[in-house]
């Protein structure tokens, strides 16, 4: 996949607005493969809507979400499945992890599905993200920095196209926030993907080629 592109997209809810200002909803926006972008965003101003309407979550947007030109309504469950192991990675807000799985285990699963990373690369993304020592204990009685931080490289282990990583920093540390976007700049430049980031305030600390107001 090298392109997803929004053509005068907009939530539903919002339909019955006087007025949407938005760098994103209602316009024409294409995400480029190779590119990095930030959606800066209030609250509730649809940004998790809109990474759910991309991973085909949901479907209550009007207008026009394609990748590479195809509507992505028209996907079967099949061409679905297919995406989401080897062109989308989704970290969600909500992180969406089994809390009564331990961190390795939630990841583990994760890299069954394809395979794509070595247990020695898992080992050393826990041990720079410091939470090397939590790797056998259940997520539920993790903290949400730390299960940030599980789901951050559980979205790693699989081959992609674009990563969408939604509030991912909201509580983690300067530093660890800072490792984070080493990582993810490693990755970036090893697989020449896509990443949309979005923020309500903190973010990534990453190279931006542009920033788009929600």
């Amino acid at each position: 996949m090298e392109t997803i592109e929004l053509q005068q997209t907009l939530p539903e809810v919002f339909a019955g607005r006087d007025r949407v200002i938005s760098d994103v909803w209602h316009r024409e926006i294409a995400f480029q493969k190779g590119k990095i972008y930030l959606l800066e965003a209030a609250s509730g101003t649809g940004k998790s809507s809109l990474c759910s309407f991309i991973y085909g979550y949901r479907k209550d947007y009007q207008g026009i979400i394609s990748f590479d030109g195809q509507n992505i309504r028209n996907l079967s469950v099949s061409q679905w499945v297919h995406l989401r192991k080897t062109s989308l990675s989704m970290l969600f807000q909500e992180l969406r992890l089994f809390g009564e799985l331990t961190a390795l285990e939630n990841v583990r699963m994760k890299n069954a599905l394809t395979g794509y990373c070595q247990r020695k690369q898992i080992d050393e993304w826990f041990q720079r993200l410091g939470i090397d020592g939590k790797k056998d204990q259940k997520v539920e009685r993790m903290s949400f920095g730390q299960q940030q931080r599980v789901a951050f490289i559980r979205a790693l282990c699989q081959p992609f196209d674009f990563i969408f990583l939604d509030e991912p920093i909201s509580h983690l540390d300067d530093g660890n926030s800072r490792v984070m976007a080493d990582i993810l700049k490693e990755e970036v430049n090893k697989r020449g993907v896509g990443v949309v980031v979005t923020s309500i305030g903190k973010h990534l600390p990453l190279e931006y080629e542009r920033v788009l107001k929600l």
